[in-house]
């Protein structure tokens, strides 16, 4: 008699068990969606360009002087510190060996799991180094706002390069507008800064993601403790935001640096491409990377396309080549690399899965 309401315990497991479901199962699709879209969209490219002779591009590969991975190798690793160097500097008493372990963490959870997956990971990370969360928050905050300026800033850059080489009408509205965009980007971040009533909503917003590890967050908390953060996280920015962009621009660079090595290791000569034009193309094509898996599919496709229309149709299966070791590089190597950066923060801090929260508190487990 006195157990009436114990039916309903069940009942509402089993209707966030589903609503839960529901969510995953909606990520899932929406990623699926986005990246069938990209590779159409990359095929199209591909298409306007011509077919592609996949033997040629295979005899490409024999090409490849095997001495160059080590240095692709080095390169990559030089890449990956420079995109952790923003969190570092953001988030107090985190340094940059950790940044690295946590960024390239987040970016394998990121790739293999929906969002917030990666968040979800950070958090767990911050909270096992004793960093507290909404300082870690703030500092992955600053970092993702500072990534997308630098990645629309990018196109200035190679605008910049063009000019030796000459700039398409395309090529300068590409720029143009990119650079707006990393201006209002800029004027935003700054705003938040100086505003009480942007610094609360950038707070709740982290603690909606942060929930998902600890079910009973209270997210206007989490408002409050950034508006109170917010002197401090002013100081952190002002302090931190040359060294970060530097940093950033510096990842894109070698991003680039990376793919003009794999061309050049193929055998796609400055007679057929000078580094201005693996730069410049580069460049002012990074904003694809916006598209899933780092504009797989189809950032690809405009760089075969741009640098076949340069070298000439009869390079584009040794463009194709390079540009293959270029992504088998940039886009598996850190894949690897947060596989084991992963493996080794579980087995130091002893916690258990961190895509599954409900089998502990991974902050607190030891």
């Amino acid at each position: 008699m006195g157990t009436s309401g114990s039916p309903r315990e069940p009942s509402n497991l089993k209707d966030q068990a589903r609503q839960s479901d529901a969510w995953w199962k909606k990520r899932l699709v929406k990623s699926a969606l986005l990246l069938v879209l990209s590779l159409v969209v990359g095929y199209i490219i591909v298409g306007i360009v011509g077919s592609i002779d996949w033997a040629a591009v295979g005899s490409a590969f024999g090409k490849l002087n095997f001495w160059i991975i080590p240095l692709l190798l080095v390169l990559l690793c030089i890449r990956q510190v420079l995109n952790a160097i923003p969190i570092s500097q953001f988030t107090p008493g985190l340094g940059v060996k950790r940044a690295v372990a946590n960024d390239l963490s987040a970016n394998l959870v990121g790739t293999v799991a929906p969002p917030p997956g990666d968040v979800v990971l950070r958090v767990s990370m911050f909270q096992s180094w004793k960093i507290n969360p909404v300082d870690g928050m703030a500092g992955v905050s600053l970092n993702m706002i500072v990534f997308y300026s630098a990645r629309f800033i990018a196109p200035l850059l190679g605008l910049v390069l063009l000019v030796f080489d000459g700039i398409e009408r395309r090529q300068l509205v590409v720029g143009l507008v990119s650079g707006l965009l990393a201006v209002a980007i800029l004027v935003g971040l700054i705003l938040v800064m100086r505003s009480k009533v942007l610094a609360h909503w950038m707070g709740e917003s982290a603690g909606s993601v942060a929930r998902q590890v600890k079910k009973n967050l209270d997210t206007s908390s989490w408002g409050d403790s950034v508006v109170n953060f917010r002197g401090q996280m002013s100081k952190v920015f002002r302090e931190g935001i040359v060294g970060a962009y530097l940093a950033m621009l510096g990842t894109v660079l070698v991003d680039g640096l990376i793919l003009f090595v794999a061309l050049r290791a193929v055998g796609i000569g400055s007679e057929q491409l000078s580094w201005l034009d693996v730069f410049g193309t580069f460049l002012i094509a990074f904003p694809l990377t916006i598209m899933p898996l780092f504009g797989f599919g189809v950032l690809d496709a405009a760089l075969v396309g741009t640098f076949t229309t340069i070298a000439g149709l009869a390079f584009e299966p040794t463009i194709v080549a390079g540009v293959i070791i270029w992504r088998v590089f940039t886009l598996l190597g850190p894949l690897l690399m947060g596989t084991v950066a992963l493996a080794g923060w579980r087995r130091r801090a002893l916690v258990p899965d961190p895509l599954n929260p409900e089998t502990g508190n991974p902050a607190h487990t030891r």
